[in-house]
C-alpha cells in the first residue's frame, strides 16, 4: 500500500556527512519546506558539518559527534528521548547511521531503494525511494523529498551566513575578479599537483584575476598551500585556514570562480551560484560534480576507469590509485577557464 504523506506534521532527517553531501541534503530539505511550510523538522547531522548549517530555518539540529566512539549513541538517545516522528528519511549508508538509526522512533522510516540500501540499511527502514540507476547525489537525495510527495524537486539553496562574515569576505574581496583555489580534498591522492595548480593561478591572473588560496588548518592544507605558492611566479593571497566554514562560504559567493578537486567547498561554491573548475579521477563526476557546473569539469575518469577495468563498472565506482590525477594536463584547465571567460 502506498504511503499518503500529506498530513506528515514531524520528520526526522539522518544524515551525518561530508560537508558536499549536506550541501546537497539542503536543497532536499528545503525542496520539503515548501510544499510543508509548518513541518517540524530535525536533522541528525556531523559536529562539524553542524557549523556549516547551524543558521538555517526551520530546523532543530541534533549533532552526532562521532569522535566519541559509542559514547555518541548514548547521547543521541539522550537528545532524542520522548520524540516520535511521523518520518524518518535515512540518507546516509553507513553502519555508523545504521546504528544511529535504531534510536529514532518512527512510523515510516525511509531509505534508499534494494541496490543502493548498503551497509544494513535495508534493514531498519519499511519504506524505499524509487530506483535510480545512474543518478548525481544530490539527485539521489531528492529522491526521498520526491517519495514524501514533494512536487517541485528543483534544487534550491538558501544557507544563511552571519552579517559579520558576509562583511568580512565583501572586504577580503573587494572590487576584485577574485579565483578562489579550494585546492586540498579529504584524502591527499585526490589533489592535483601543486605546480599545476600555481600554474592556473598564474595564468588566471595574466587575465585579470586575483588568486586566492583557501581551505581549513589542517597541516596537509597548509603544507599544500605554500608549495603552491612557491611555484607561482605571482603572489597569491593565501587565506588557508583563516576562515570559519561560514566565512569561507561568504568568500565563495563573492568569488567569480571556484577551482577544486572533489572537496566539500566545490559544492558549498556551488550552493552560493559561483562556477566551480572542478577535477576529478578518482570519482565520476556525473555521480559528485558540481552539480550546475559540470559543463566546466575536467575529467580523466573514464580513462582511469578503462584502464582498471575488463568490464563496465557499476554507478559510482571508484577509480584506486595514488597518482591517478597526474594525467590532468594543465592545458585541459586552462580551457575550461577559457570557456567560463567566453560566457
Amino acid at each position: 500500500m502506498k504511503a499518503d504523506f500529506s498530513a506528515i506534521r514531524s520528520l526526522c532527517l539522518l544524515r551525518l556527512s561530508a560537508i558536499g553531501d549536506v550541501c546537497h541534503a539542503v536543497a532536499m530539505v528545503q525542496a520539503i519546506q515548501k510544499q510543508y511550510p509548518d513541518l517540524s523538522i530535525t536533522w541528525i547531522i556531523g559536529k562539524v558539518e553542524y557549523q556549516l548549517l547551524k543558521h538555517l530555518p526551520g530546523i532543530q539540529f541534533v549533532i552526532f559527534d562521532k569522535s566519541k566512539g559509542w559514547h555518541s549513541y548514548v547521547q543521541l538517545r539522550r537528545d532524542l528521548q520522548g520524540q516520535r516522528f511521523d518520518v524518518l528519511l535515512h540518507m546516509q549508508v553507513a553502519l555508523r547511521a545504521t546504528i544511529a538509526s535504531l534510536v529514532i522512533k518512527a512510523r515510516v522510516r525511509v531509505g534508499f531503494d534494494k541496490a543502493r540500501a548498503k551497509e544494513g540499511q535495508w534493514l531498519v527502514t519499511n519504506h524505499a525511494v524509487e530506483p535510480l540507476a545512474t543518478p548525481h547525489v544530490l539527485d539521489g537525495f531528492m529522491g526521498f523529498a520526491k517519495a514524501i510527495g514533494v512536487e517541485d524537486l528543483t534544487p534550491r539553496w538558501n544557507i544563511p551566513v552571519p552579517q559579520a562574515d558576509t562583511d568580512f569576505a565583501k572586504q577580503l574581496v573587494g572590487d576584485d575578479k577574485v579565483m578562489v583555489i579550494c585546492a586540498a580534498a579529504s584524502k591527499a591522492e585526490r589533489n592535483w599537483l601543486p605546480e599545476r595548480y600555481a600554474a592556473v593561478a598564474d595564468y588566471a591572473i595574466t587575465q585579470g584575476f586575483r588568486v586566492m588560496l583557501c581551505g581549513g588548518p589542517t597541516a596537509l592544507e597548509k603544507n599544500l598551500a605554500d608549495v603552491i605558492q612557491s611555484h607561482s611566479q605571482q603572489p597569491l593571497d593565501n587565506q588557508v585556514g583563516k576562515t570559519s566554514l561560514t566565512q569561507l562560504l561568504a568568500v565563495l559567493k563573492q568569488a567569480k570562480l571556484v577551482l577544486a578537486p572533489d572537496t566539500g567547498p566545490l559544492h558549498m561554491a556551488v550552493t552560493q551560484g559561483t562556477p566551480v573548475i572542478g577535477l576529478y579521477a578518482h570519482s565520476n563526476p556525473g555521480r559528485t560534480g558540481p552539480y550546475l557546473y559540470r559543463q566546466y569539469t575536467v575529467s580523466v575518469y573514464p580513462q582511469v576507469i578503462a584502464k582498471q577495468f575488463d568490464a563496465p563498472v557499476k554507478w559510482g565506482t571508484r577509480a584506486k590509485g595514488e597518482h591517478l590525477m597526474v594525467m590532468i594536463e594543465v592545458d585541459q584547465v586552462k580551457a575550461q577557464f577559457d570557456q567560463f571567460i567566453k560566457q
